[in-house]
């Protein structure tokens, strides 16, 4: 299970830094987007990769670490979700902007004019 979750955040992470060094403003977009879903991996792999076991406190579950899940990379990693959503938004709407007023989509474009 751990090699699969290293492997699936080493392939974001890749496509990530990929799409980021495009001059593509969409490219760049979904770039960010993996990126942030690798981090979103990173921290919830960082929290003991458990299952069945209750994050809080119960009666009759002795209150030890090998009986209870890690609740701080949950609530690590729904924090960075909205984060994540709120960046990819406003990357969107900056996007949107710089096309109307250069006339491409490009990211170093200046002016509209196509690059060789």
């Amino acid at each position: 299970m751990e090699f699969a979750i290293a492997s699936a955040i080493g392939v974001l992470t890749s496509a990530g830094v990929y799409l980021l060094l495009r001059t593509r403003s969409f490219d760049v977009i979904l770039g960010l987007t993996l990126l942030s879903y690798a981090t979103n991996l990173l921290i919830f792999s960082a929290g003991r990769l458990v299952g069945g076991r209750p994050p809080v406190l119960l009666e009759g579950v002795a209150p030890t670490l090998a009986a209870h899940a890690d609740p701080l990379p949950q609530a690590l990693v729904l924090t960075a979700i909205v984060i994540a959503f709120a960046m990819t938004a406003v990357t969107i709407i900056i996007a949107v902007r710089s096309h109307g007023d250069n006339g491409s989509d490009r990211v170093d474009a200046g002016g509209g004019e196509p690059l060789p």
